[in-house]
């Protein structure tokens, strides 16, 4: 056991060469392949979903752990599944951007077409026994059946040809806020709430800022390959406006909903990450540099991305500063529940 690339992998997308490959272990290989690093995004929309249920007094351990495992590895197949689609498209060749932030695992040549299917198999028979416990556990609930049709939509269809039609971005805020929390909510309590879908706004406009700056970073070679994600369709510059928005918005719906008193004035903690807003937001007014500035991370995590890297930092600041509120909301609306009437 590698425990070492283990915790790597969960927190950059490693690049190994094929020595290091054959000597690492099934789960090392596992996590590289499912890009690990970003499944955090995932575990975060299912716990918000868990934290709106507790507050709801509607949350069950089992099942919110079937739904966390469940949603990470859909999440985890359909990284698999979309590396798998652009290397038979030929999408993956050229240098192109997703072999210089990572290992690529059939475009580098660590493993056979036939080894990555397997991989993606098994990690979607496992997503799709959680979710059909899940059908079970919500009594064969006609919604559970249509949130999963969806999900399982989603996994398939994202890279082609929902994000060469411009809709990538859009599928991405879908995904992460009214589907895994709105509907993560409802598998736990049995009840759809509008509030929390529009509570998990802020938290996935957050998500969505991070593919939409990739997206903008691969610009060029997308429009010369003819992938039309929505920057190329909109342009670059629109693109860039829409991020800056996308990170503004989550400010006022979290305000909106401390207004109409579904979230307590704790969520005003959400105000300390504007900081890390204020710094990020110059960058979106010019295009992308033509070389690495200076002091800008490379190879992982790093240059070549340029806006994706800085979207994800925001995102990091703002969500986990949503979360700790989050947090300590639900724990004043159980342990004090006049507190905010």
């Amino acid at each position: 056991m590698n425990f070492a690339m283990w915790k790597k992998a969960l927190n950059v997308i490693p690049e190994v060469s094929k020595d290091e490959w054959d000597r690492l272990d099934v789960i090392s290989k596992w996590l590289i392949s499912t890009r690990a690093a970003v499944l955090i995004m995932t575990f975060i929309s299912a716990a918000l979903a868990g934290l709106f249920a507790w507050r709801d007094g509607s949350f069950s351990f089992l099942p919110w752990l079937a739904l966390a495992l469940g949603l990470i590895m859909a999440h985890a197949a359909n990284n698999i599944f979309n590396d798998f689609t652009d290397f038979v498209r030929g999408v993956d060749k050229d240098n192109y951007y997703r072999t210089m932030y990572g290992a690529q695992p059939v475009a580098s040549g660590l493993m056979t077409k036939s080894q990555h299917l397997t991989y993606f198999v098994v990690t979607g028979l496992i997503a799709l026994a959680l979710g059909f416990y899940l059908i079970w556990y919500t009594d064969f609930s006609a919604t559970t059946w249509l949130l999963l049709g969806l999900g399982s939509f989603f996994v398939l269809f994202y890279t082609w040809p929902l994000k060469g039609m411009a809709m990538g971005e859009l599928a991405v805020l879908i995904v992460w806020g009214p589907l895994m929390i709105g509907g993560g909510y409802f598998v736990l309590t049995g009840n759809w709430d509008w509030n929390v879908t529009m509570a998990s706004l802020p938290y996935v406009l957050g998500v969505t800022t991070v593919i939409f700056g990739k997206h903008i970073d691969k610009y060029l070679i997308d429009k010369s390959k003819k992938i039309h994600t929505l920057p190329v369709v909109i342009g670059e510059k629109a693109a860039r406006y829409i991020v800056l928005a996308m990170m503004i918005l989550p400010y006022l719906f979290t305000t909106y909903l401390v207004a109409i008193k579904f979230f307590t004035p704790i969520m005003a903690i959400i105000l300390l990450a504007i900081p890390t807003l204020r710094e990020t937001y110059p960058t979106l007014l010019k295009p992308k540099p033509e070389t690495r500035p200076e002091g800008f991370p490379d190879g992982q995590g790093g240059w070549p991305l340029y806006f994706a890297p800085l979207a994800f930092r925001n995102n990091r600041s703002f969500g986990s500063l949503f979360m700790l509120g989050l947090l300590i909301d639900v724990a004043l609306r159980i342990f004090l529940p006049n507190f905010w009437r």
